[in-house]
């Protein structure tokens, strides 16, 4: 047969070959070698084979036996690996995508996808495959490898395929399913970890900050927001990222953790993305969400403590004492005024602390404890600030200590009642007919300590009446004239009028 360069094939025991090569091949395996003997009475006989075998030959036979098949055999399916967990099996009209080692039974290699480097990407039980693969690939797990032995009725039958299966040849594969989706399938959730407490759940116009592993179904990392140490941060629900991740984080609590898998023409489609996702690839995301909100939100202000008897609350202008701790909301610390010997002091409506903190602080009493959750337009924007990420949602624990009342915005002194008549005059202790900083000063405490009007609160009284009386000197030649003193209400009237 060697000659002839083609495997002899037939049927054994039904008198198709001569006798003791019917008996000689019984029992025989796979990759046997045998030597057979046969007797003139069980070969050609008396008769021979004219011009080629004479009269009452022996024969001898070198044997090797390449392939076996029974017209009765049905596919042979080894399960080699298997994931723990497996969601979903291959079903007819699942698409595939799939690496493979094919041999003849005999081990005879004859085609890899291995080899190119690129996985056999297809429908199952569509007639794209042969009969034993379309077969073979059902009920597989992504991740999961087969053996698959396919007799020739299964595979290219009698013809074979071109020069690398020969005609009547049993087929082997080696199956490694990598993914499989339907095109009708939609993304599939697994919900990891979901907090006890979720006040709101994410929707279309949110803006989310979270964490991602993404990997393919067989486990392959391609990206991750942890290896840049930064969130990834983005709207839902506007077209701004893959349809089946806009999809996938509908829905979230602040701290879940969630699987999103998503079928690739939710994700990249045919062609997939870069040189780590490949077409028609299904994709699995882990994320964490970090923090969410949306542009509307307003302060969120939960009161934790509020002394009986409450009477007077903070306003804007007021000079306040508190204490506080400021994290993110997946728990981080940022900071906390009990790391330094003091509460933290300004005057509110000052712009001295972000716009969502001085709402917070509005309407408090002394002793009242808060929890404010501050959304980023109204803490540090998208751009963040030194140790608080950009578009970070903020969580404050406030506690208020004291509270001065303040007075307006562009005051430092304010009056209790009317200002003297002859302010000048008065102000001028010496009488020597100009005021300098120590009589300025003096005066203005006095009025302070007899009730007649009060200083803008502050933790340095002193640096206002310096302010105070640098607003006066006009000329800064260190003292002030009668020309020069002028109450602000009067200074704001001549604004007016150079106005009009």
């Amino acid at each position: 047969s060697y000659d002839r360069g083609a495997t002899v094939a037939g049927v054994v025991g039904v008198g198709r070959l001569i006798t003791g090569m019917d008996r000689g091949l019984q029992g025989m395996c796979v990759n046997e070698r045998r030597h057979l003997i046969v007797p003139p009475h069980l070969g050609y006989g008396s008769i021979g084979v004219a011009g080629l075998i004479p009269p009452d030959a022996t024969l001898y036979f070198d044997v090797v036996m390449l392939d076996i098949w029974n017209k009765n055999d049905k596919l042979q399916i080894t399960t080699l690996s298997k994931p723990e967990h497996c969601n979903r099996t291959v079903e007819n009209s699942d698409f595939v995508r799939y690496h493979y080692n094919g041999t003849l039974l005999d081990g005879t290699p004859f085609d890899s996808s291995y080899s190119k480097d690129s996985t056999y990407d297809t429908y199952v039980g569509t007639g794209w495959l042969i009969k034993g693969m379309d077969q073979g690939l059902l009920g597989m797990c992504a991740g999961e490898k087969r053996s698959i032995i396919i007799p020739p009725f299964l595979a290219y039958g009698e013809k074979g395929y071109g020069t690398v299966i020969p005609p009547q040849a049993s087929l082997v594969f080696s199956v490694l399913l990598v993914d499989f989706h339907n095109p009708k399938d939609g993304i599939f959730l697994e919900h990891l970890e979901v907090p006890e407490s979720c006040k709101r759940r994410a929707v279309t116009g949110d803006f989310i900050r979270y964490h991602y592993n993404g990997t393919l179904m067989d486990g392959t990392l391609f990206d991750s927001s942890y290896s840049r140490n930064h969130t990834y941060n983005t709207y839902i629900g506007k077209g701004y990222i893959i349809p089946g991740m806009d999809q996938g984080l509908q829905g979230v609590c602040m701290g879940e953790r969630r699987r999103v898998i998503i079928p690739p023409h939710l994700a990249y489609g045919e062609n997939g993305t870069g040189n780590k996702i490949p077409g028609s690839a299904v994709l699995v995301f882990d994320v964490h969400i970090i923090d969410f909100h949306n542009p509307a939100d307003p302060v969120e202000i939960e009161t934790v403590y509020r002394p009986e008897g409450c009477n007077v609350t903070t306003r804007d202008r007021d000079f306040i004492r508190y204490h506080y701790n400021c994290s993110l909301l997946d728990g981080t610390k940022l900071f906390s005024s009990h790391d330094y010997e003091k509460p933290q002091e300004v005057t509110l409506g000052a712009n001295k602390v972000i716009e969502g903190l001085n709402t917070g602080l509005l309407n408090m009493c002394a002793g009242e404890k808060r929890v404010l959750i501050i959304p980023p337009h109204l803490g540090h924007g998208e751009s963040g600030a030194r140790g608080v990420p950009g578009s970070a949602v903020l969580r404050f624990e406030v506690e208020l200590i004291s509270m001065e009342e303040g007075v307006p915005e562009g005051y430092l002194f304010i009056w209790h009642g009317d200002p003297p008549a002859s302010l000048y005059e008065q102000m001028d202790l010496n009488k020597d007919g100009e005021i300098p900083a120590d009589e300025f000063s003096t005066f203005i405490k006095t009025q302070v300590a007899e009730g007649k009007g009060r200083l803008m609160p502050s933790s340095d009284p002193e640096k206002v009446i310096a302010d105070m009386f640098r607003n006066q000197d006009r000329n800064q030649d260190g003292k002030i004239t009668s020309e020069e003193l002028k109450l602000k209400s009067d200074e704001d009237q001549e604004k007016i009028h150079e106005e009009l």
